[in-house]
């Protein structure tokens, strides 16, 4: 492979928006008298995107007088005592970018750890970092990361991050982790003031982590407005010490979702109160902090800038026009979209090709959104929808070959289809979707790994086989869905991808992805029965690190008289609480989850089992909170699910407290036209109503 020459490099630089800075020829001790002060550095340091021999470094300098620029000396070194700094560089910081610093450090050793730390001109220093590169492409050692998303420092407590660490530092040096793949909700905009909700956040209360400086209210929540609102909540959960811990001691690779711009946003668009409406400035502000704040190789196609955003200038204007793959066409759209690709590849080694996609900048509207979606939903129902008008509406006018129906019948109503004209749902949109295809087709990785910020995994269950005794009729078809939102029901570009993958013989295809605030394993298939069910890759998803999950939401929220609640959470004759039955209607089905609610006996309702529900599924865990751990070699791909307690407070112990279950999934690598395989194993804990 090709060691990058320092033109190059300075180029690399240039593209990501950050200062570059190169080893030296001679390593020497440090000659910079640092003394640690941590308050002038509050939000810590953090290193991202790692290749063979580079890596980014951030921090915040908090220590500069009003709108007077700052420069910084930034150290690296391979030994935590900087007695061999092997880099130095003069960085400057100033008010346009919030302070923040982002510097590209090359000329690197392949899979090495690194130590860096920052300085000011007074000799007040950050905190010290610690960070890796990558094997070169051709080392075929193991290759150990995890993979996070959805913490919500609101109303919750990020001891994931300190059981991550603590379990790293005590691992053999060949199984510690190489990276931290954040799969977006590093923040949620979504803000609420304890004074607007007194009562908490079901049994968590609020904290009062930011007050946005403009920002607006929205019933009883607060969003960002402006770009300053939006570095605000950065620096609210970068104050967080799990997380400043974390980012300080392993490289992370990020990626946003919706909450880093909005709740329900897609392209530059945001929805409240079921209204869309126009929010170009505030994709451009999001954006804007994202790259100050993320070390992330990140393009920033604005400006020749490489200590500033240099952001567009849009005006949040009406988009009343999109093209063939739902993309709207008005400009101020198209540049607030454009102001920053998140979509990239990472490799590490042999046998790693991460492949980080963006699902909300260039995705088409969720039809499951409207307003009009609601005619398919019902109260003797709750949560469900069928799974038939979720297909149908999800193809637009390419469902059926072309004929698509104009209504779609549901119980006893014939409801209008709405999207007959439209064209199919899109979530990657269609430049990003050939740029993911053809990498995926090129690389040349044992496993080709898609960072994928939502779900890919069939979230359905059987109402159809509910006893006439239990509720009313289900109202549809067949199966039921839970709505949209996530790969898992953009059938249509999912099926194109997956038959992609099948065309070319692509082996060792496995999606890592997060948003579901639970724990998922399973196999990666376009169809379920009673259609042909033919996997062609694994696919997981990780519980939140601190976000409250459905289950969590039912256990306040669903009545508890209901019929259908022993679905949900049932209570057997010996329990002293609500059991998650949910995980049991999604994996097993409605009969085992009856079964359950009326003996207390697991083994007894798994017996009742549909197995066409959930073929695809290995394991779910609808509560689940925690961090998940990918191993692989040249034979095997291992995920490890790290689950923890509800993370209502935080723990002050060193290993963030006491652990839920650890669960082991491996899949050895399948050959070209073979089927994989996915075996699941609690090895710690209980996890009864997951298996």
């Amino acid at each position: 492979m090709a060691i990058i020459t320092r033109r190059a490099f300075l180029e690399m630089a240039a593209a990501v928006g950050a200062a570059a800075a190169w080893t030296n020829p001679f390593v020497e001790a440090s000659t910079i008298s640092w003394r640690e002060r941590r308050d002038l550095f509050p939000e810590g340091v953090a290193s991202g995107d790692p290749d063979f021999e580079s890596v980014l470094l951030w921090t915040r300098y908090a220590g500069a007088a009003q709108k007077q620029d700052v420069q910084l000396t930034v150290e690296v070194s391979d030994d935590e005592a900087f007695k061999r700094v092997v880099s130095v560089a003069h960085v400057p910081v100033s008010a346009a970018s919030d302070w923040t610093c982002r510097v590209l450090v090359g000329g690197l050793q392949a899979a090495r750890v690194y130590w860096y730390r920052f300085t000011d001109s007074d000799g007040g220093g950050s905190r010290v970092g610690r960070t890796l590169t990558a094997p070169k492409n051709d080392d075929a050692r193991p290759v150990r990361f995890a993979f996070v998303s959805c913490q919500n420092a609101n109303d919750g407590a990020q001891n994931a991050y300190r059981r991550m660490i603590f379990e790293d530092q005590r691992a053999p040096e060949s199984e510690r982790l190489g990276f931290v793949l954040h799969l977006g909700d590093f923040i949620y905009e979504l803000v609420w003031y304890p004074e607007d909700r007194p009562q908490g956040m079901y049994d968590r209360k609020i904290r009062d982590i930011v007050r946005y400086p403009h920002g607006e209210k929205i019933e009883d929540f607060h969003v960002p407005t402006t770009v300053d609102d939006y570095r605000a909540v950065y620096r609210a959960y970068l104050k967080d010490p799990d997380l400043q811990d974390a980012r300080a001691h392993f490289p992370f690779v990020n990626m946003w979702d919706n909450h880093e711009f909005s709740w329900k946003g897609w392209q530059s668009l945001q929805i409240f109160d079921g209204k869309t409406r126009p929010a170009q400035t505030r994709k451009v502000a999001a954006n804007q902090a994202f790259f100050e704040y993320q070390p992330a190789r990140i393009r920033k196609p604005s400006g020749p800038s490489l200590e500033r955003f240099d952001g567009p200038t849009v005006s949040d204007t009406a988009v009343s026009t999109f093209d063939e793959h739902g993309m709207g066409q008005e400009k101020n759209n198209l540049t607030a979209i454009g102001s920053l690709q998140g979509y990239r590849a990472l490799r590490w080694g042999r046998n790693v090709e991460l492949l980080v996609t963006d699902q909300r900048s260039y995705r088409s509207e969720e039809p499951t959104d409207r307003e009009e979606a609601e005619a398919f939903t019902s109260d003797d129902f709750p949560q469900l929808m069928p799974e038939e008008a979720m297909q149908i509406l999800d193809a637009g006018r390419t469902f059926n070959a072309g004929n698509a129906p104009a209504t779609i019948r549901f119980g006893e109503k014939e409801v209008a289809n709405f999207c007959k004209d439209r064209p199919a749902q899109t979530i990657l949109g269609a430049e990003q979707k050939a740029w993911f295809l053809e990498r995926l087709r090129t690389s040349q990785a044992t496993w080709k790994i898609w960072g994928n910020t939502t779900a890919t995994l069939d979230m359905r269950a059987d109402p159809q086989n509910l006893p006439r005794d239990v509720s009313a009729p289900w109202p549809g078809a067949g199966y039921a869905g839970f709505g949209g939102g996530d790969h898992s029901t953009a059938y249509v570009e999912r099926a194109e991808i997956y038959d992609f993958v099948q065309q070319h013989g692509i082996t060792g295809f496995a999606t890592v992805a997060g948003d579901r605030h639970s724990f998922w394993a399973g196999l990666a298939a376009k169809e379920l029965p009673p259609k042909e069910f033919a996997p062609v890759g694994i696919a997981f998803v990780t519980g939140s690190i601190s976000a409250p999950g459905m289950e969590e939401a039912l256990e306040y929220r669903f009545p508890k008289q209901h019929p259908l609640r022993p679905l949900f959470l049932a209570e057997g004759p010996n329990d002293k609480g609500p059991q998650p039955t949910m995980n049991l209607l999604l994996h097993h089905g409605v009969r085992s989850c009856l079964e359950y609610s009326r003996s207390g006996d697991i083994a007894k309702a798994r017996t009742l089992t549909n197995a066409e529900l959930s073929p695809h599924v290995k394991f779910v865990d609808m509560g689940g909170h925690g961090y998940s751990t990918v191993r692989v070699t040249a034979d095997a791909f291992e995920t490890e699910f790290v689950c923890i307690p509800r993370p209502v407070e935080r723990s002050v112990s060193d290993d963030g407290g006491p652990l839920r279950y650890r669960v082991r999934c491996r899949a050895a690598k399948w050959e070209s036209g073979k089927r994989p395989e996915l075996e699941v194993r609690v090895v710690e804990g209980d996890a009864r109503f997951s298996v």
